[in-house]
């Protein structure tokens, strides 16, 4: 397992890192995801662990909670120190307008609740789950800070910003002397690219990590899904939660994905993952398992390294048309940044 830096931070963190939205699934939206209970829990964990994977990613409303008691569960039969701990708060959780977003009063109050149903001291990396247009940044971030103080957070990052509010919060906190954020939790994959417009350009300015949640758009580039097969049958592709992805634009870059499948050996998965470790501000991605082969099958793209001819052919199937202003800054972008050049050729 390759290990990378959490942002600009000195924290070390596995390539790949399991996410727990599938544990419980006992809420109508997260049951589509996955029912994973505690014995299931406790043998992804230790295929994790076996295999140097030491980070594993919740929220408070994954199963409203028992995503959360799970983990915290499952955690026991570890030191403490040898896990990395990720957790996020700001999604609804109950009826009261105060139990959503991210006001003071919220931080502090899920972050406690967390920190119970985790079973634990401290979280090491805590996120505010979505952008919250009603609480300015500098209550936010000084409340982040305090909990840092405390001991209750080693790092926090957010998810789900669009670029110019991450830019605002890292001014806020630059101006006013506070940690910034150390990673965007984001949504990235062959199958969508939009985070490659402004989110990925700021993180390399920026030294922003990016944690990459779904990188296999919710099951879509797992090989069930092709030109010539359609696989769909006690998956989650069966249900509702999955992510809307245009079949053509799919079928042209699982087209490709067979092809490198002939060539290496490895699976969709494999492949599809191992491109987005390629790209630039990736810290780590949060990929997610419903059983032991699917697992380990998936821990090994952490240290596959595409060939540059097989990266440009996925590069060029998985393109789509860049929204104005992209599409004219490439006439005028900064040829000393090789990456740039080749987004927008």
């Amino acid at each position: 397992m390759q290990y990378r830096q959490l942002g600009n931070s000195g924290m070390m963190i596995p390539s790949l890192m399991l996410g727990t939205a599938t544990f419980a699934g006992s809420t109508k939206i997260f049951e589509q995801w996955g029912r994973t209970q505690l014995p299931e829990a406790k043998e992804l964990i230790k295929i994790c662990m076996d295999n140097g994977c030491n980070a594993f990613d919740t929220a408070d409303c994954y199963s409203l909670g028992d995503s959360e008691i799970i983990l915290g569960e499952a955690l026991k039969d570890y030191k403490r120190e040898e896990v990395f701990i990720s957790t996020k708060t700001g999604m609804w959780m109950s009826d009261n307008p105060n139990d959503i977003g991210t006001s003071r009063a919220k931080i502090l109050k899920s972050v406690d609740a967390s920190l119970k149903r985790l079973q634990t001291d401290y979280i090491d990396l805590y996120h505010l789950h979505c952008y919250d247009a009603k609480t300015p940044h500098l209550e936010a971030l000084q409340t982040l800070n305090d909990l840092i103080k405390l001991g209750k957070i080693r790092y926090f990052g957010v998810s789900n910003y669009s670029a110019w509010h991450l830019m605002k919060m890292l001014s806020v906190a630059d101006s006013n002397n506070l940690q910034r954020p150390v990673v965007h939790q984001a949504y990235y994959s062959l199958a969508a690219r939009e985070f490659e417009n402004e989110l990925m350009p700021l993180g390399i300015e920026e030294k922003i990590g990016t944690l990459v949640w779904s990188p296999l758009s919710g099951a879509m580039l797992s090989g069930k899904i092709t030109r010539h097969e359609q696989n769909t049958q006690n998956s989650r592709l069966s249900t509702n939660g999955v992510w809307d992805v245009d079949r053509e634009h799919l079928y042209n870059i699982t087209d490709i994905l067979e092809s490198i499948k002939k060539q290496s050996g490895y699976t969709f998965a494999q492949i599809s993952l191992a491109w987005v470790l390629s790209r630039p501000t990736i810290s780590s991605l949060v990929i997610g398992a419903t059983n032991a082969t699917q697992l380990k099958e998936n821990l090994k793209a952490s240290d596959i390294t595409l060939q540059t001819n097989q990266i440009e052919m996925l590069d060029k199937a998985s393109q789509t048309k860049l929204p104005y202003p992209y599409w004219h800054q490439r006439f005028t972008v900064n040829h000393r940044d090789p990456y740039a050049v080749k987004r927008y050729e």
